[in-house]
């Protein structure tokens, strides 16, 4: 295939149409920290095309992903039904994963676009953090009290005290692709950290890497729809090179 890819194939995909062809599972959890706070989180999403069988979609959780997506949160991410998975931070490892029906954001529709440009029909997503916090700079504020003031680290699932449950998520296939796009903040430096020392034997990373840094790699969700357009072409070229 060309190395250089058609611009004008490079139709921004509406959200509707992509709504009527993927859908979108993710394990959502609440860990109480003490009777008087508790931290509302999710885990793991996954981005499945409707072409998938339903001994495929029963067994999403353990089925190998085309691609692995590393992100910085689940932002406003939240569930289309109720959910009661209510844990204490010791036994958070020990939690099955319990998939339900999630809304779609702006975020995950970028990351229907490339699937729909790549063929891809499962894609899963990771964060460096679980928690669910719409706004950066209160999230920022918010993992750095966690793990400061409740010792709290295994809000991420790069913590060491949840590496068997990375494990299987990350799958132990290294032809699965890691795609990291956790945007290009310093505040997340310690997570990113974390992230990358469990990423280092995984041999295919793929990410647009900002200019003059190591380790941020842009977010798929820039503000211009221009820039929404190019990032999605951009990485599609990454994996036609």
């Amino acid at each position: 295939m060309e190395k250089r890819l058609n611009r004008a194939s490079f139709d921004f995909i509406p959200a509707a149409a992509l709504k009527s062809r993927f859908d979108v599972f993710g394990h959502f959890y609440s860990v109480e920290l003490s009777r008087n706070e508790v931290v509302e989180c999710r885990s793991v999403l996954e981005i499945i095309d409707q072409t998938l069988t339903p001994d495929e979609l029963s067994a999403v959780s353990k089925r190998k992903p085309d691609v692995v997506f590393v992100m910085m949160n689940p932002g406003s991410s939240q569930p289309l039904v109720d959910v009661n998975n209510r844990i204490v931070p010791d036994e958070l490892h020990e939690l099955p994963i319990s998939l339900v029906p999630t809304k779609p954001d702006t975020t995950q529709y970028q990351v229907m676009r490339l699937m729909h440009h790549c063929a891809w029909r499962h894609v899963r997503v990771l964060n460096l953090s679980d928690l669910r916090c719409s706004k950066s700079g209160e999230f920022f504020k918010r993992y750095k009290a966690l793990e400061a003031d409740a010792l709290f680290e295994s809000h991420s699932v790069f913590s060491n005290q949840r590496k068997n449950e990375l494990g299987l998520k990350l799958t132990t296939d290294r032809s699965v692709p890691v795609i990291v796009a956790w945007g290009v903040s310093a505040e997340l430096d310690p997570l990113i950290e974390r992230c990358q020392s469990r990423l280092v034997k995984h041999k295919m990373i793929k990410g647009l890497l900002k200019d003059g840094t190591s380790n941020k790699y842009l977010h798929p969700l820039p503000s211009l729809q221009s820039q929404k357009l190019q990032w999605v072409r951009r990485m599609v070229e990454q994996f036609h090179e």
